[in-house]
Order: C-alpha cells, then structure tokens, then sequence
C-alpha cells in the first residue's frame, strides 16, 4: 500500500513534538505537503531544519500469520517516526531505505496515523562535518549551499509478507567469464516460529534452492551459485549491455512468505596499477564527475536523470564519478541499460567529525544492499579530499599538513574500506582522493589537478607530470568554472566592483581562480566577462583532457572533469549549464574525448617572432583493432595582421596504430616568420574508416 500523496506539516517545536503523534491531534491547521518531496517548497516552511509530517490512512487488518512492515525509501536527513501514537524507530542517512514492523502497531484497527519528525541541520562546520549528506549540502559544489534538501523525498508504504520475512538483502556478481557467472547472495530473514526455509533463486533462465534450517527469530545466509554460459555486460565502448531480472524468495513448503526482486548484469571488474579491467580487458575510463540532477534529490525527474546518462555517452565518457553522493535509483538503472560505468563516491567529503564513524560504516554496508547488484557500479570510492581546504589554491592536492598521521584517513577512511571489502569483495576500493603520498603509506591516490584554474595555464600539466608522474596515475577532477552572462548576479553597474563573494559561492568556486582564468581589468562589462569564463574553460577542458590521454596507461588509467552539469543558475565547473544547455567547453570535452584523436603539444601563451617550434604529434586510439595505413599530416601557419599566410610548413608521416595505443607520430618544427601575428596548426589523421582533426592558434608577439 502506497502512503505517498498529500501530508500535513508543521515546524518542530518542543510543544508540538510532545503530541504531533498522537490520533486525534488536530492538524487541520498545518501545511499540507507532498510526500515524496522537499519541505522548502512549503510556505512557511522554508528555513524549518525539523519539521513535524503526519499522514492518516485506512486499512483493513491483516490476515492471521500475515505481516506488516513500514517502509521509507528515503528520508533525508534523520527521521523519527510513530504510528497510532506509538514510537516506531528511527532513521540516520539520506539515501538508506528503513523497514520497520508494524503488525503490532497496527492492530485490529482499520484507521492509522503516522508521524514523522524530519531533522536536516545546516552545513557543518567545514573542517569538522558531522552529518553525512556530502555533496547535498557542501557549499564548495555549485547550486548545494541554501538548498534545503530536508524532507522525505522517496516513497513511502505498507509492504506485507508471510510469518518468514526479508529484512535485509544482496546480490553481486563476484566473477564472471563465457563459461560462467558467480553470484553471491546474502539474505537477512526473520522466522518466528524457526523450521526449514528454502531460498529459491530465479535468473536468466537458471534456478538455484538454498535450504536452512532456521533458528528462531533473524537468521543471516550466505551463499553462491553459478549461471552457466551466461552473456556478459560490457561498458558501452566494448559491447552490449544484457541485463537479467534476478528474484529471490523465502519459502516453506509451497509458500512463498516474501521475495525481493533486482536487476543485474554479468560481468567482472578489476584495477591494478590505477587501470581498470572489465570482463579481463583493460579500458582507459574517459569521464566526468557528476553532480545530484538537482539541488535537492527529489525535484529530480526519471526524464532528466535518463538525460544526464545519455548526455554522457553521448559526450564519448567511459565512466562518470558521482561526487560525495549516492543518486537515485533511476540513475544506476539508466547507467546499466547505457553501459555506462559508475565511480561510486560514499557521502564523505573533507574533514569530517568522530562522531560519524559508525553511521559511516553502516551506510557503506547499506549502500553495498542497495547497490551491489548493477553492473554498472565498477569501483567504490570511501572519502572525497579528506583534509582541510587550503586558503591559497594550488594546481595540486596540498602536501603540507598530509605527512602525518589523519583520523579521517588513517582511521575512518580504512574502517570503512574494511567493510566495503568484506560486504562486497567484487570491486575494487579506492580509500580516498586528492591525498599525496604520505606516511606511512607512499602510495597516495588519486589527483585532483587544477593547472590553468588555480594558477598557471593548462599546459603547465604536461611538464608537472612528466617531473611526477604518479601524480597522473589518475585523476578524478580537473578543469575550471564558467560564469553564466545571464546571471543575475552579474546585473550590477559598478563593474569590475561586483558582489564577488556572491558570485564565488553560487558558482562553487573561489574568486581568486575565477580572476585568474579571466582577469575582469581591461573587460568591458561583466556580460563579456562571462563569455570570456566560458571560452577559457573550453581551453583548459581541451589542454588537460588531450595531456592526459597522450598518457594512456603509461602512467594515466583515467580522468573524470570536474563535472558535467551545473546545478546553479549562475555557473559552475560543468560543461552544460544548468539547464543542460552545451557551453564551448562541452565540444572541447567531446572533441577531445573521441574514440581517435591527433594531438600535438601545446603552443605557448604567446609565440615569439623568430623562435622555433618543434611539436611533438601523438596520435591516441581507444580502438580495439589497429588503423592500419594511417596517414598524418600536419601544417604548421604563419598569418600576418591582416589574416593573410605568411608561410606554411607541411609535414606528413604513415604507417599502423596499435590498438588501444598512444603513439608518437613525429615532431613539427619550423621558425616563426617576423612579420607574423599568429600561429596556426592543423592537424588531419586518415585511413579507410578513420578521420580525426584538431587545430591550435596562438598569437606572436
């Protein structure tokens, strides 16, 4: 039975919570409020941080032996709720759904009434976060800092099942390979009377019964079983995307008590040397980080988060991270039918508090029920830059202050690895982004990298990583923030005096950056101004994305930009706007993210008159067969002030390019004419079936 619709609510406050859960409270007086849905859309409810939800409902007492369990799908953040006046339990984290039995509760009683008191407190402090809502509410990601995301924002119901009821459940595929796929199961159930259960299982044609004699009250199974030949996922690049619903059921005798129903697909994942392997084949992952669909998870729809999904393989991505959040369920479905994979961040982002260790654990357990079972979910990611922000940005994660020992990552971060290791054990786990190597461990993990946005120019990666070239192994963010020229926080008339501060928050970025990527002085309005943020983004996006694949798997296993769409009106790091409209730099992230590409280095900012060029040319493909009797062909310009050639050089090489290679072409040189004012270099690799371009300008001076 379905309890979503229309609720009553109110403020918390000490009085009312007192009696807001008793039947006959009158409540005709309070808002009503949509559940599922955020509380902020309500009048008066708009700045609430607890807020009282009451609902009634009819239904008929249940059938002897039969019972009754209340479910949340999602409330966020922290919830206690009661039924008919009686306290029922209480929930922790947003994304995790809570069963509660209500087959006391309920009675002989044909009329209910539920309560609910919703606490969601403001952003922490920074350096020491004690609620798991990461990406939610973090002010530094664009659109998060003021939205409220309070509220219960998934389903609600009555689920009804026989005396043997599920109360938790699993599936993941541990291995799979033409022959066969293994699956691991892992069952929760309560039988009040103990006996003989069977554990049927049902999928792609196969079946599998797992007997137990059950102990009175909550038993825990654990087993495997084998589909033979079965027809493996693949991430798009690299095959098709079979699916299979998978159902399991509690049984005794004849009767089924309760089942659970997934979706999954056979397939199997490994990473070794920061290279991921799907199925045993290896993939260089082309990504992007990605933000919840909107501010506040609810407001989402299937349409949109099915949009993000296909804008992503669309764009040529691999792979997307979601940043410090778990999405809806609508996103990992979409992403399996893609075959796009999933870096899955857990809702832990810098410094959080002690306190937060055994919610931490639970919730990674919880997202490992919730999730294990798609395919596309291929590596799980504990803590997204877990130390403090540092006042002066860097192109590189801060190493200073990492030396040493850290709760956050020495203590928490490895607790829960542990646990997702031993729930899951089918994907790899990665403790935590941005941290450099440091004692004890001189491994370190992955980098974020912002040349060209925090300082320097883009270009500078290519020198950096080649001085460190670990700090390239891989790099789950990168990139810079555009400004949107119709914000309405650029209507001021003092320009270049704007509200900085208020541009640098509804952006997400510093404003230190912003001024660096594109200085305001010598900018004739702030409109222009913005459109300049934009066409500097698409240089960095291009630059960074084109010095990385020139890396592929020697050292670089993967990038994800830092993120694919914005979630505020008023800009972000994304490469569509908020309304998914393309910025230049979503071409610069398709362009450069094509199956074949032809790169050369960078120019410098400005070219001298008289210096010589000498480029190197790498030709990149993610193909799984060689192009064979490819040409390349470069032509390095000189244009004078009035557009005209000055002089052009022509050079052009042939032969084969390995499979899934980066290959070194040959290099372009030529002196620079004294009368030019611009560089032009075009690029053209060809073959029967390939054609890829790209062009590079630079003015002289």
């Amino acid at each position: 039975m379905e309890l979503s619709g229309a609720w009553r609510a109110a403020p918390a406050t000490e009085e009312l919570r007192r009696t807001f859960h008793e039947p006959e409270l009158d409540d005709r007086g309070w808002a009503s409020i949509v559940v599922p849905g955020h509380w902020s859309d309500t009048e008066g409810l708009e700045s609430a941080r607890s807020v009282l939800h009451r609902t009634s409902f009819a239904l008929e007492p249940a059938a002897k032996g039969r019972r009754r369990f209340l479910c949340f799908d999602g409330i966020a953040q922290q919830g206690d709720v009661w039924l008919d006046g009686g306290y029922v339990g209480d929930t922790d984290g947003y994304f995790v759904p809570h069963r509660f039995e209500v087959t006391d509760l309920l009675g002989d009683r044909t009329e209910h009434v539920l309560g609910v008191e919703v606490n969601c407190s403001r952003f922490s402090d920074p350096d020491n976060r004690s609620s798991m809502t990461g990406a939610l509410q973090d002010p530094e990601l664009a659109g998060a800092a003021g939205a409220n995301p309070g509220g219960i924002w998934r389903g609600v119901r009555i689920h009804e099942t026989g005396p043997v009821a599920i109360r938790f459940f699993r599936a993941v595929c541990v291995d799979a390979n033409p022959t066969r796929a293994r699956v691991a199961m892992r069952c929760v159930f309560d039988a009040p009377d103990g006996g003989p259960v069977v554990l049927r299982t049902r999928v792609a044609g196969h079946q599998h019964e797992q007997a137990h004699s059950a102990a009175v009250g909550e038993n825990r199974v654990e087993w495997t079983f084998d589909v033979p030949a079965p027809a493996l996922w693949w991430p798009h690049a690299l095959g098709d995307q079979p699916l299979h619903d998978l159902r399991c059921e509690v049984m005794t005798g004849d009767e089924v008590h309760d089942s659970r129903d997934v979706r999954i697909g056979f397939r199997t994942v490994s990473f070794k040397n920061w290279v991921l392997r799907v199925n045993d084949t290896p993939l260089f992952l082309k990504g992007a980080g990605m933000l919840p669909t909107t501010a506040r998870p609810g407001d989402a729809t299937p349409q949109q988060i099915a949009g993000d999904v296909g804008a992503a393989v669309e764009a040529g991505l691999d792979f997307v991270r979601l940043i410090a959040h778990v999405g809806r369920p609508e996103f990992y479905a979409a992403a399996d039918e893609a075959g796009l994979l999933i870096w899955q961040d857990l809702p832990l982002r810098g410094v959080m508090a002690r306190g937060v260790r055994t919610q931490a654990t639970r919730q990674a357990r919880e997202a490992v029920d919730l999730l294990g079972h798609h395919p596309s979910v291929a590596i799980w990611c504990v803590h997204d830059e877990p130390f403090r922000r540092p006042d002066v940005p860097t192109a590189t994660p801060p190493v200073l202050g990492q030396q040493t020992p850290s709760w956050n990552r020495d203590v928490l971060d490895r607790s829960v690895r542990r646990t997702l290791t031993r729930t899951d054990g089918s994907r790899p786990v990665v403790l935590h982004t941005a941290v450099p190597p440091h004692f004890p461990s001189l491994d370190g993990t992955t980098s974020h990298l912002w040349f060209g946005w925090a300082d320097g120019r883009a270009a500078d990666l290519a020198a950096s990583t080649a001085r460190v070239p670990r700090m390239a192994r891989f790099v789950t963010a990168f990139g810079a923030a555009s400004v949107n020229p119709e914000a309405a926080a650029l209507e001021d008339h003092r320009w270049p005096a704007l509200d900085w501060d208020r541009v640098g928050a509804e952006t997400g970025a510093r404003v230190s950056s912003l001024h660096h990527l594109v200085a305001p002085r010598g900018v004739d309005d702030p409109t222009t101004w913005a459109a300049l943020t934009r066409v500097a983004q698409a240089e960095v996006v291009k630059t960074s994305i084109e010095l990385l694949r020139r890396l592929k798997y020697r050292p670089t296993g993967g990038f994800a930009q830092f993120y694919l769409a914005d979630v505020s009106p008023t800009g972000g790091f994304g490469v569509l706007d908020h309304e998914r409209r393309p910025k230049p730099a979503w071409q610069a992230m398709v362009d450069a993210c094509r199956p074949v590409i032809v790169v050369c280095d960078p120019l410098p900012a400005v070219v001298a008159r008289g210096e010589h060029l000498d480029l190197a040319v790498h030709a990149v493909s993610d193909r799984r067969e060689a192009i064979v009797d490819a040409e390349v062909r470069a032509t390095v310009r000189a244009i004078d002030e009035h557009g005209g050639t000055i002089s052009e050089q022509t050079h052009g090489w042939g032969g084969t390019i390995a499979a899934d290679e980066c290959a070194l072409v040959g290099r372009a040189s030529g002196q620079v004419p004294d009368t030019a004012s611009q560089i032009v270099v075009d690029l053209e690799l060809t073959s029967d079936d390939v054609t890829a371009t790209n062009r590079y300008q630079a003015p002289v001076r």
